[in-house]
């Protein structure tokens, strides 16, 4: 969005694009800006994720998702606000894991963990944990069958500063893909080129 599209975008939504700018994420993060959706609100912002390993030369994906913000200034009942965080995490475990009972309130507590280290200030917090066994078959036997866990989460800020939301999303990614937390006070630098 340029500045002059600024001009016709609510104050509170400018708000919210510029602290989503000033985030700081691990730089294992692999942010990209991607179309947002244009029916549930009148103004929205859309990014993507994916976490990398950091060791030379790989470039698989440990997980991904996706982090939207949706804004209607005349607020929706549902959300409880004007606005609305729906956030996406998709990751491979470990075939043991899949059969674990307790995965889905795992990885729910890696979401609400994430959010209160991040210190967001939220409400009407909701979702759901999916776990995705994928088996293969006929030609594709030679592949080794997978499990994804996907998480789906949103909720209401309470002020339209959600750099910090995001960084919490950051951290749920790098949760989900198996990276060690940072200890407090310690920033990851990035990779010298």
């Amino acid at each position: 969005m340029t500045e002059t599209d600024l001009s016709a975008v609510p104050e509170e939504f400018v708000r919210v694009l510029h602290s989503l700018r000033g985030a700081r994420l691990r730089p294992e993060v692999v942010l990209e800006e991607v179309p947002a959706p244009g029916r549930i609100a009148p103004y929205s912002v859309a990014l993507t994720g994916e976490v990398h390993p950091r060791r030379g030369g790989e470039v698989d994906e440990l997980a991904s998702g996706r982090f939207v913000v949706l804004h209607d200034p005349a607020g929706q009942d549902a959300w409880e606000g004007t606005l609305r965080v729906v956030t996406l995490l998709r990751a491979a475990v470990e075939d043991e894991l899949a059969v674990d009972p307790l995965l889905s309130h795992a990885a729910w507590t890696w979401l609400e963990d994430a959010l209160e280290e991040s210190g967001v200030a939220y409400r009407a917090l909701g979702g759901t944990v999916t776990r995705v066994i994928s088996d293969t078959f006929g030609v594709l036997v030679e592949r080794k069958g997978d499990v994804e866990l996907e998480l789906r989460a949103s909720w209401t800020p309470r002020d339209p500063e959600l750099g910090n939301h995001l960084e919490a999303w950051g951290m749920l990614l790098c949760t989900g893909a198996g990276l060690p937390p940072l200890p407090e006070g310690v920033t990851a630098l990035a990779p010298r080129r």
